[in-house]
């Protein structure tokens, strides 16, 4: 469905609409993704801090590291690390070096709940399969380019 039906909005000008229709999009990938990891009791933001820190292995992540590579910069990911290490996903060991840090490391919990997950979201990213290969090289050419400025 065309955005102006979606949203039944007209639009100053094609680039007025286009960065309407990101954010639009991004909410729409958003909502899917956290109705997708619901029943396994995270949010979105914690799926992203467990992904951060399945990359990092074998070393820790500092709360600085973690928050660097977040997608969402807006996220409390000493609060997200906290909820993560409640459910046994993660652990968090004063860094030896600097007491006012800590090092987060991801479970061997975390992980296989990492694995679990990654079949329903092999699923989710089909419906980008709309795209051909060259238009999702395209479109992550021209997303790229928007963000370089």
């Amino acid at each position: 469905m065309k955005l102006e039906d979606e949203i039944k909005s007209k639009f100053e000008s094609e680039y007025h609409k286009l960065g309407v229709n990101i954010i639009y999009t991004q909410y729409y990938i958003q909502r899917r993704v956290q109705k997708l990891l619901k029943p396994f009791g995270l949010t979105n933001q914690q799926y992203n801090v467990l992904r951060i820190l399945r990359g990092q292995q074998p070393n820790p992540a500092n709360i600085n590291l973690i928050i660097d590579r977040m997608l969402d910069k807006m996220s409390n990911a000493s609060r997200l690390v906290d909820k993560l290490q409640a459910k046994g996903l993660v652990d968090k060991k004063p860094n030896a070096i600097d007491k006012r840090n800590a090092d987060v490391s991801i479970t061997e919990k975390g992980l296989a709940l990492l694995d679990e997950i990654h079949p329903y979201l092999e699923e989710q990213t089909r419906e980008l399969r709309v795209l051909s290969i060259e238009e999702a090289e395209i479109l992550n050419a021209l997303l790229e380019k928007v963000r370089v400025h």
